[in-house]
């Protein structure tokens, strides 16, 4: 499945688009960017609460097809310009990060 795939089918808000025909490989979920990057994988997307601009250097250094802001974070224009730079697809949602994990296990399966 496809990152445009799952922004209208899980009605996610589309926030900085790069590439939305990369492929979804899988779902990973954390805050502790640290302990993402020792856990996660090349296409996954990440789904977080945090949206400070380590997040994305987390996001560029496993190659992640997106970030997924849960319960209505809002990243600043800091944010937003160096996902734009780096080419990450930002989606929003104002669900919490569980519901967003339950909505992609039904779309990705």
């Amino acid at each position: 499945m496809k990152v445009s795939d799952i922004i209208s089918k899980c009605s996610f808000t589309l926030l900085v688009e790069a590439d939305t025909e990369r492929d979804i490989t899988g779902v990973y979920t954390g805050d502790l960017l640290s302990w993402v990057m020792g856990h996660g994988e090349e296409g996954q997307c990440l789904v977080t609460i945090m949206s400070n601009v380590n997040v994305l250097a987390v996001a560029s250094l496993l190659d992640l097809s997106c970030v997924i802001l849960a319960e209505n974070v809002k990243p600043d224009d800091e944010f937003i310009e160096l996902a734009k730079e780096k080419e990450i697809n930002v989606l929003s949602s104002s669900e919490s990060a569980y519901t967003i994990c339950t909505l992609l296990y039904e779309a990705l399966k």
